[in-house]
């Protein structure tokens, strides 16, 4: 069969680091090996079924049979910027500062198709969300790594970034509460952003996925209720994490109005908008989902708990994160986060995430996932206790 040559587009493409560790676990697997996998970052629980319900009567509307508007229905608009109202407090114009997306994923690439050109530069987090080098490869932009650091609370140092790499820069990434560090942002964060980002013309793309999964009573900050955000850039908001409808596929981008005609204008000519049914489910989840979130974060919360009791208990220095269903956690002496990974494979049946997949600041940490049930986790921590590590 002929082979045809692929775009340099998709040559610049990032290698998939992990593919290579879904194979090790498919392998272990097959060796009879049962598996705890607490490496992936798919949410466990269900979609909520008041939405399930909903969906299931807009089914029957027929006007959902046809192509939906471009842009997407105004129901859902609106029922966006109701929501960043109530939960936020934030304003939105749902017709000119909101954009309905194909799941943030989709949105956070085609960002890059919108704004940067060859020789441009984004500026991304590391460790981060390996999709935002790929919208950047598929641009042919240039990447600046803002390295994640324990140190400085895992928030980028812009003191650190030369006035050269800030001139040349037209997007900066950024991720809180964050992937794979589980750190959470401050006002006073965001507000040196907004300076930066005004100073060098810099859009600024905050992807807010895990927005509602906030611990012991504190609600992660919004990028918009900071005064200025909307001038120098974007939110981006799926509902994979908040109501658990990650196969649902979508999301939503508020914010500054050039950025949202640009999103729009790109996925004019790659989608015909999402299935009106799915839209009026999706616009029920935002409106009257409150409760079901509550108590997915107090699940969270518990897992969390228990996790963090565990391996103190074991001698494994962690600290508690605040946000996301994530913890990032220091890998023993002697390992590497790759090694670490493949050790517990191995040794216990456990999978983790090595941190070096998510960049090279990643190196010499482990993501672990809040995503099984408590009796798993309470598995997966006797199974560590056969182990003698210790990271003190």
């Amino acid at each position: 069969m002929k082979q045809f040559t692929y775009s340099k587009a998709l040559e610049r493409l990032p290698e998939q680091f992990f593919a290579k560790l879904v194979d090790k676990v498919k392998r272990a697997e097959a060796g009879g090996k049962e598996m705890i996998n607490l490496g992936q970052g798919n949410p466990d629980q269900p979609t909520p079924s008041f939405v399930t319900e909903s969906l299931k009567r807009a089914v029957d509307n027929e006007t959902y049979h046809k192509y939906s508007p471009f842009k997407g229905f105004p129901f859902l608009k609106k029922a966006v910027a109701n929501f960043y109202k109530r939960k936020y407090d934030v304003d939105l114009d749902p017709e000119t500062e909101v954009a309905i997306m194909f799941g943030s994923k989709t949105g956070l690439v085609e960002v890059s198709q919108c704004f940067l050109d060859e020789g441009d530069t984004a500026l991304v987090p590391d460790p981060g969300y390996p999709d935002y080098w790929s919208g950047v490869a598929m641009a042919n932009a240039s990447m600046e790594k803002m390295p994640l650091l324990k140190e400085n609370q895992f928030l980028p140092q812009y003191d650190q970034i030369s006035k050269e790499t800030l001139h040349k820069a037209k997007l900066m990434f950024l991720n809180y509460p964050n992937n794979p560090t589980a750190a959470t942002a401050t006002e006073e964060f965001f507000e040196e952003t907004i300076d930066v980002a005004n100073k060098h013309d810099i859009c600024v793309v905050h992807d807010f996925a895990y927005g509602a999964i906030g611990f012991d009573g504190e609600k992660p900050l919004s990028f918009l209720q900071v005064p200025g955000a909307k001038d120098v850039g974007v939110e981006m908001y799926t509902m994979s994490k908040t109501f658990n409808m990650a196969g649902w596929r979508v999301a939503f981008a508020v914010g500054n109005k050039s950025v949202i005609k640009a999103l729009e204008l790109v996925q004019d000519h790659y989608y015909v908008s999402l299935f009106g049914a799915v839209q009026e489910a999706a616009a029920e989840a935002l409106d009257k989902g409150e409760d079901s979130v509550k108590e997915l974060v107090e699940l969270y919360e518990a897992r969390r708990n228990l996790l963090v009791e565990g391996f103190l208990e074991i001698g494994w220095n962690v600290e508690a994160p605040q946000g996301s269903f994530f913890m990032w956690l220091e890998v023993p002496a002697g390992f590497t986060s790759e090694s670490f990974a493949d050790y517990l494979i191995d040794e216990i049946g456990i999978v983790v995430a090595p941190g070096v997949g998510f960049g090279e600041y990643g190196e010499g940490f482990v993501r672990i996932g809040l995503l099984e049930p408590e009796e798993r986790l309470r598995e997966a921590i006797d199974r560590f206790h056969t182990l003698s590590f210790t990271n003190q």
